[in-house]
């Protein structure tokens, strides 16, 4: 069956104090410095120097235009996007970054709502540490929960937790602050399985982030990464929450 909708007739919540209801959850990381309405002020506050050397992934204006030259307008910079257009210095594909730069070349290396259209993510991170010098800054922003877009480019969605393991100490990095922030109120719609119709969901947020230190050389510029071994750790590190009635075994 279908619909018909005329969308001045659409009301789709208001904003109450009740609100907070849905996002009680003590166990979630919220973002600081990254948090949506302060990355920019941030890198403000240090990365507006002409030494500093900047590249964006995912330069392209295509929502946004150009905030760089608005809040960081003397650093060194490099538009990187994988088509052309305003505000694109190098066009390439983000998973080969050190075919297009060499090794330890930038300072800082940000991406807004980029990593969720990244077929794989993590070999974009190796390519990250590559070209990141020493005491180097990244900060990511990308989506916990959000609209599909960009089909057929989009692909993952991120919480905090998989930014960390992504950026991990294994490739050289120090989370300095990750989190989410821009809380959503949702529910499952009429069309959801009927045990589920109605039903809230709580805990969403919009915006996940990152901002990682790289604080050694773990990986050499023709060297691949095992992510297998970030795996152990994890593993050895951290178990499953025990209030969900599972046990876990170490083999």
């Amino acid at each position: 069956m279908k619909y018909e909708v005329d969308e001045k007739f659409i009301v789709a919540g208001t904003p109450t104090p009740l609100d907070g209801f849905f996002h009680s959850n003590p166990q979630t990381k919220r973002s600081k410095l990254g948090a949506h309405t302060n990355i920019w002020p941030w890198l403000a506050s240090f990365a507006n120097k002409k030494e500093l050397r900047v590249l964006e992934i995912g330069s392209r204006a295509v929502v946004s235009d150009s905030l760089w030259k608005q809040h960081i307008p003397n650093c060194s910079y490099t538009g990187f996007d994988v088509a052309e257009g305003k505000n694109v210095d190098v066009v390439g594909d983000a998973h080969r970054l050190s075919e297009y730069f060499s090794p330890n070349s930038f300072d800082l290396i940000f991406s807004l709502a980029v990593f969720e259209h990244l077929a794989m993510p993590w070999i974009v991170v190796e390519e990250i540490s590559k070209l990141l010098d020493i005491n180097g800054l990244v900060c990511i922003e990308t989506h916990f929960s959000f609209s599909e877009h960009e089909l057929p480019w989009h692909f993952f969605q991120f919480n905090a937790n998989a930014l960390e393991i992504l950026f991990c100490e294994e490739l050289g990095f120090e989370t300095i602050d990750s989190g989410l922030d821009n809380a959503i109120v949702g529910r499952f719609s009429n069309s959801a399985a009927e045990y589920l119709r109605g039903k809230l969901i709580t805990d969403l947020w919009c915006h996940s982030s990152i901002i990682a230190k790289k604080t050694s050389h773990k990986l050499k510029p023709d060297e691949s990464f095992c992510w297998r071994e970030v795996a152990k750790r994890v593993a050895a590190s951290s178990a499953y929450p025990t209030n969900t009635g599972l046990s876990r075994r170490d083999t």
